[in-house]
């Protein structure tokens, strides 16, 4: 029962004793009290005057009194203009506490019964992943674990779009200008080395433009099974796949389900040949195929190339109708940047038109770019910050920094670097994930490796101090136990943070934000960092209260890897 479900019920008992009369539900207006004013709830008294025939304040007044003096769950009360502010007792939060330290699953939300796939990453195979992939596959990774966390089941998937004309601009570069070069033989990672040549490949259209119409030859004879053309796709592909797959195990990224394009185009087009059929999409003398969207105030969206080559509308059109039919989705989210908002408000709009009755069961969960002090990056140009480069540097700034904070003693050599690759990796999913998904965000990271305020590091740092006052404890032969001793004003504001935790989740789940779950996390460790530089813990003589404490501590570090398991990020027991 929440603390206003609890709250209306008493007062509906209070009502009932005061004036003899059962209040309607819709009349007990129950809601957190404002800032302003003391008091934990506030009951709204204006609906309740046709039972009380009292003014506001004398039927909030005698409420109250009747609540603080048949309930210890309440601890004070004030009156307010015909608001009744409630102050719920040490009695009331014991109990909350109890209900949540035993809970296993607390913060683990029921079962809704819908089936949501969660699309993200998926990149092209022309270039290694960088900075913006990773905010990509941390906010998909992030944003399902929470779908989870809210009773959801939830399928995560990538779509690798492995064809098309810039695969194929990569393909034409290393034919023309790499004389066989290899991975093994550049001793280069496959995905750098195919990201060289559509480097390569921007140069030697700027010098020279008409080599594109060289790589539109190659797309076509693709499409057309070229042996030699196919052969090409394969090895270089090859080596993108192996790339990505060390870039995604080092991030801790998985998928449940890995669609290709070269697999879903075929479907696409068979969709816009029944769209032609239907009379949805028209076909230009040139042979291209269009869906004409200006009377729902957009453009004419091309769906066919004039020489009968597939564009990413077309691919999206049947992996759209492949995943729904497949898994009976009741929902569809696709993490993809903000620049492709037309996109998907063009694709909703084509399935809607022919016919599909789940086109508005497709979100775009649209996110910012990510940017460095230095400006915005250009992968063409070759002046993004890989993926791997910076994994490699923020594992370089934890080092430095730990070793700088001279908190490591004790440490084996083994377990320091795995806990330098532990904060480094919390640093960067952190400092991306707390930023709202919707804005754009510069990152740094210098400054997310700090290990004060809202940053990873913090956070992770909180965890293993609460874990080694636990393992002093219990070396002193004193376990966490649920004692009948009055909470502190400072306890009482833990099990506030601790008690909204579920609300919490719910919520971040419906704006689709892993940025409330981190800077929850950030909150729930402040107030702890605070409690525990003001209260005595493990000095504290009264057995009952220092076991009492214990299990404060304990759940809140519960609470604590559950939110950073949300967000993909592992806390160390010893820092």
């Amino acid at each position: 029962m929440s603390a206003e479900q609890f709250i209306a019920s008493k007062a509906a008992a209070a009502v009932e004793a005061l004036y003899g009369a059962t209040p309607d539900a819709s009349a007990i207006q129950v809601q957190v009290t404002r800032k302003e004013f003391e008091g934990d709830f506030t009951l709204v008294t204006f609906p309740l005057l046709r039972l009380s025939h009292a003014a506001p304040d004398a039927t909030g007044e005698a409420i109250g009194a009747w609540l603080k003096d048949n309930c210890p769950e309440f601890a004070a009360y004030n009156v307010v203009k015909g608001f009744l502010n409630l102050c719920l007792s040490s009695v009331y939060w014991s109990e909350v506490f109890r209900s949540i330290a035993e809970d296993p699953s607390y913060g683990q939300l029921p079962a809704t019964g819908r089936r949501i796939m969660v699309e993200y990453s998926s990149p092209n195979t022309n270039k290694p992943l960088h900075l913006g992939h990773i905010r990509n596959n941390l906010l998909g990774a992030s944003v399902s674990n929470l779908l989870k966390a809210a009773g959801n089941e939830v399928i995560m998937t990538t779509l690798v779009n492995d064809r098309g004309v810039h695969i194929c601009k990569s393909m034409y570069a290393w034919q023309q200008l790499f004389d066989g070069a290899t991975p093994e033989s550049t001793g280069k990672k496959g995905d750098h080395l195919v990201g060289d040549c559509y480097v390569a490949y921007a140069k030697m259209e700027k010098e020279d433009p008409s080599v594109l119409d060289k790589v539109h030859e190659m797309l076509v004879k693709w499409e057309e099974g070229d042996p030699q053309v196919r052969a090409l796709w394969e090895m270089m592909n090859g080596w993108v796949f192996d790339g990505f797959e060390q870039t995604y195990k080092a991030l801790g990224i998985t998928f449940d389900k890995v669609y290709y394009e070269h697999e879903t185009y075929l479907l696409g087009k068979e969709i816009v040949r029944r769209g032609l059929e239907m009379g949805v999409f028209v076909q230009d003398p040139d042979g291209s195929v269009w869906c004409d969207l200006t009377a729902d105030g957009l453009d004419r969206k091309l769906l066919l190339r004039s020489d009968g080559t597939s564009v990413y509308m077309t691919q999206d059109l049947g992996t759209a109708e492949k995943r729904f039919s497949e898994f009976s989705l009741d929902s569809h989210v696709y993490v993809v940047g903000d620049e492709q908002n037309y996109h998907f408000q063009v694709l909703k709009l084509i399935l809607a038109k022919l016919g599909y009755s789940w086109a508005d069961q497709i979100y775009h969960l649209s996110y910012g770019m990510v940017e460095l002090p230095e400006g915005k990056m250009k992968s063409r140009e070759g002046t993004v910050v890989d993926a791997d480069d910076l994994i490699d540097k923020m594992y370089e700034e934890a080092r430095a920094t730990s070793e700088e904070s001279g908190k490591l003693e004790g440490l084996s050599a083994e377990e320091k670097e795995s806990l330098y690759h532990m904060i480094g990796l919390g640093a960067l999913k952190y400092f991306i994930l707390k930023v709202d998904p919707r804005k754009k965000m510069l990152f740094n990271p210098k400054e997310s490796i700090d290990f004060n305020g809202n940053t990873g590091p913090f956070i992770q740092y909180t965890h293993a101090r609460i874990c080694s006052i636990l393992r002093k404890a219990a070396e002193a032969g004193v376990p966490a136990g649920f004692e009948d001793v009055p909470f502190s004003p400072k306890e009482v504001r833990l099990v506030k943070i601790l008690a909204s935790w579920p609300q919490k989740v719910a919520e971040a789940a419906a704006q689709f934000s892993p940025a409330l779950v981190a800077n929850y996390a950030y909150e729930l460790s402040k107030e702890f960092n605070q409690y525990y530089h003001d209260t005595q813990i493990l000095k504290e003589p009264d057995i009952k209260v220092l076991r009492a404490r214990l299990a404060l501590i304990g759940t809140l570090a519960a609470v604590l890897r559950h939110a950073a398991g949300i967000l993909g990020i592992e806390l160390p027991e010893r820092m």
